[in-house]
């Protein structure tokens, strides 16, 4: 069995996820969206190590999955973004966890077998493929399913007898 915490970055709002896997079956443990805090940005990134913090002691996963920050208009953003993520990395690698990195297309995919699906359909997924009985809220079904996207993606790779740290999207320590 695996414990897989997803996580969908954000400066104020961070959407979390916890599924197990378990004989190719998944399990829903626990979601939200922490709500970031704090007038600057230093105490917003401060505010997302420590919501992150929490659920990893909370939740115990044994892995860490995490959306990768996409480039679309605007550069601040995505600044933002990559700090954003940086907090959470650090959450994770601060208790030892392993971190791996998805980009929205392969989550998308992952889950509704189209790299461009929409937020609707992510939610109505994560809905039916961890027998939920509503739709989670936006980010929430994000992190659910970037949890989902690397279940698939590791066992996968396992199945093929490889090891999970020689995997293409790679991880950090």
């Amino acid at each position: 069995m695996t414990r897989i915490l997803g996580i969908d970055p954000g400066s104020r709002t961070t959407g979390y996820g916890v599924v197990e896997l378990e004989k190719g079956e998944y399990r829903y443990i626990e979601s939200g969206a922490l709500r970031i805090r704090g007038e600057t940005l230093p105490q917003r990134l401060h505010a997302i190590f420590d919501s992150v913090s929490e659920v990893l002691d909370r939740c115990q996963p044994d892995d860490f999955a995490i959306e990768n920050v996409f480039m679309h208009r605007n550069a601040d953003s995505a600044l933002k973004l990559g700090q954003a993520r940086g907090a959470a990395i650090c959450s994770a690698a601060n208790r030892a966890v392993t971190v791996y990195e998805y980009t929205p297309a392969e989550i998308k995919k992952a889950v509704v077998g189209r790299g461009n699906a929409t937020k609707e359909q992510v939610q109505m997924m994560m809905r039916a493929l961890l027998k939920l009985s509503g739709n989670p809220q936006a980010d929430e079904a994000d992190a659910l399913a970037c949890a989902v996207c690397h279940g698939h993606h590791s066992s996968n790779i396992r199945k093929l007898g490889l090891p999970l740290s020689g995997s293409r999207r790679g991880r950090w320590r």
